[in-house]
């Protein structure tokens, strides 16, 4: 029994990357899989068979994390594209995505694109914004030249080793993003799809390319952005910022919305905490109890 990883799966052939000897092998998985209700998705680590012509599943091991949207599995880290304009910068939405991919035990990065498009005054307002998620910890890239070689390089060392996925709003520039980091990346899906003897699919399938020395997903996307999967004990432990001082705060399990004594509320008081952070807190903590409601 060898072991992998999912690398591309199509038409129900899954291709896998051995541990050891990196070699590609085309596999399928056993029949009763489908009797158990288990789907291997790409990003899964398997135990194989390789003693045929064909390679078989026989085991999924135990997942880390997995996502809808792309369909994938053990994710280490997620890039989340935004762009000051077209779309619009919004708050709202960024933190909305990093508290999904939080929960989803996955490490953010922030990527801010189109900053050649607005103008000094209005950089110098979103870059304002951008140092609350610098005292949050996040890593950020403040792209202010669009897609400086130099920004990519760094990102592209964040790569190592990892898992790699793309999130951000429609128009917020992920694929043009990928297209800098590798540009031979569309054509290697080609190329794999060609290989396959597959020909042309009309449901795009997520899949797996070496990059700088780690593996990124060809498909920019990310789960669905409704909080119903988290809960309103969950949320307050999504916010870096909040679980830094909540040790310090008067009551252990403190929401920090009317409790005295809250030591995340005198930080946002102080400015050490971004008020629209802890407003978009309160503002999904409401839409949690709207779940909790209609169901």
């Amino acid at each position: 029994m060898k072991h992998g990883r999912i690398i591309k799966s199509i038409s129900g052939f899954y291709d896998v990357i051995d541990n050891e000897s990196e070699k590609l092998v085309r596999t399928r998985a056993r029949g009763n899989f489908r009797k158990r209700g288990i789907k291997p998705i790409v990003g899964d680590m398997v135990a194989y068979d390789d003693s045929g012509d064909l390679g078989y599943i026989l085991e999924l091991l135990p997942r880390n994390n997995s996502l809808v949207r792309p369909p994938i599995a053990n994710v280490d880290q997620a890039i989340v594209v935004t762009s000051a304009v077209e779309p619009k910068f919004s708050s709202n939405l960024l933190d909305k995505i990093l508290v999904n991919i939080e929960h989803n035990d996955i490490e953010p990065l922030i990527y801010l694109t189109k900053t050649d498009m607005i103008d000094e005054d209005a950089y110098a307002k979103i870059s304002e914004q951008l140092e609350g998620y610098y005292e949050a910890d996040y890593v950020i890239f403040d792209d202010k030249d669009n897609y400086n070689p130099q920004q990519v390089q760094r990102l592209q060392e964040h790569f190592a080793d990892k898992v790699t996925v793309f999130t951000g709003q429609s128009g917020a520039g992920k694929s043009t993003l990928l297209n800098h980091i590798d540009p031979e990346l569309a054509i290697a899906t080609a190329a794999i799809s060609q290989t396959l003897n597959r020909g042309k699919h009309t449901t795009r399938q997520v899949s797996l390319f070496e990059i700088s020395g780690g593996l990124v997903a060809d498909t920019p996307g990310f789960s669905s952005l409704e909080l119903i999967d988290i809960d309103k004990d969950e949320l307050p432990t999504l916010f870096p910022e909040f679980v830094k001082y909540s040790s310090e705060c008067q009551f252990r399990g403190c929401r920090h919305v009317n409790e005295p004594g809250c030591k995340v509320k005198e930080m946002v008081d102080s400015g050490k905490i971004m008020k629209s952070r802890y407003d978009n807190y309160l503002y999904f903590l409401n839409e949690i109890n709207s779940y909790k409601k209609r169901y």
